[in-house]
């Protein structure tokens, strides 16, 4: 019996039991049916717009309600088979394609490799820093990457025309159009210690704080050299305190940070910031103290300088040199780390090989 479906096309209404038959002969072949056949047998029964068992549905609409109920559900049963059937033998060619692709696996070849993430030495070196000097009651203190010339240089007492200004090859910033006062210039600072006169025109002493942060200088990057680097200072004021308190505190941070039973000393010096000045050296690491490469046969590495807050910097900054003395130090966490991984060139640290960093990882760092 022939019928028409909505869109006037001619269709076999359900009552034809040679299309139910022929339907049940094709679901008993979907188990022996490879993956692409097994598509296009999906599509060609159950497909929405030219599936034979949709079609057969569709044409229902024309028939009594007895028959209908009868004979739908005859065609919801078949088309749930269908659907059954289709699902089993697609996970089976699932199954079996995965077997075949555990028979092809060669058991005996290594694994693969793969990077393990772990933090940077450099990163390793500042947080330990930090850490130790937390044990002694500093807190860590921030500033910004630009800022002035007056916070950069003039507060800590470099006059115009100081010939240290030429170790500082400064990198200025273009404020053409800006907002600022007649004759204020900004700069990429050449040091964190604009930080120290930050914390010290804040409020009044005491204080003790370690600025971790990066600096930046117009020198070529090479072995020993870079225009980007990180740094680490530290600030003390209180009434009373000296040298004394400089030398203990430096002291204390060397045996913690190399070893127990390094020897440091200090050589005199000279900084614009700090009165009287000195450059601190530990006994080298590598060699005991008996003289290396690394520390070219003197037996000391140099590691920071530092000294007492020059009186002209705490006037700048609002405090009373008479009644407050102070210390300061600086060190460079790149340099630091070269010494205790013994690395002869600086650009390992800022070049991002993998293959030099998963060695930190290795060691537990």
């Amino acid at each position: 019996m022939l019928v028409s479906d909505p869109c006037g096309a001619p269709v076999t209404a359900p009552s034809d039991p040679e299309s139910l038959d022929a339907l049940r002969q094709r679901l008993a072949a979907v188990a022996s049916l490879e993956l692409a056949a097994l598509d296009a047998e999906e599509i060609a029964v159950l497909g929405r717009k030219q599936g034979e068992l949709t079609h057969l549905l569709k044409a229902m609409a024309t028939l009594p309600l007895d028959e209908k109920k009868q004979r739908g559900a005859a065609l919801n049963a078949l088309k749930l088979e269908f659907d059954a059937a289709v699902a089993a033998r697609r996970t089976e060619l699932k199954h079996g394609a995965e077997a075949r692709d555990a028979r092809e696996v060669d058991l005996t070849m290594p694994g693969r490799a793969t990077w393990t993430g772990t933090r940077h030495p450099v990163t390793v070196v500042m947080d330990e820093i930090v850490d130790i000097f937390r044990e002694l009651g500093f807190v860590v203190a921030l500033g910004p990457d630009i800022e002035n010339e007056e916070r950069n240089f003039g507060a800590l007492n470099f006059p115009p025309d100081h010939p240290a200004l030429d170790m500082h090859d400064t990198l200025y910033v273009d404020t053409a159009g800006a907002d600022l006062p007649a004759g204020e210039r900004l700069l990429l600072r050449t040091h964190t210690s604009p930080v120290q006169v930050r914390v010290m025109r804040a409020g009044p002493p005491p204080y003790r704080v370690v600025i971790p942060g990066l600096a930046y200088r117009n020198d070529p990057f090479d072995a020993s050299h870079a225009p980007a680097f990180t740094q680490m200072e530290g600030l003390a004021v209180d009434e009373g305190i000296s040298f004394v308190d400089l030398k203990a505190t430096l002291s204390h941070f060397a045996r913690r940070f190399f070893q127990s039973d390094a020897q440091v000393r200090f050589r005199p010096s000279y900084f614009p910031f700090t009165e009287p000045s000195a450059e601190m050296d530990v006994s080298c690491a590598l060699c005991g103290g008996s003289g290396c490469a690394a520390c070219k046969g003197s037996g000391w590495m140099e590691i920071l300088g530092c000294g007492m807050v020059h009186e002209n910097v705490l006037s700048n900054c609002g405090v009373d040199p008479e009644r407050y003395t102070g210390f300061a130090f600086g060190m460079g966490p790149h340099r630091i780390a070269m010494l205790r991984y013994g690395l002869a060139d600086i650009r390992l640290l800022y070049g991002g090989d993998m293959r030099f960093l998963a060695q930190f990882g290795a060691l537990g760092q």
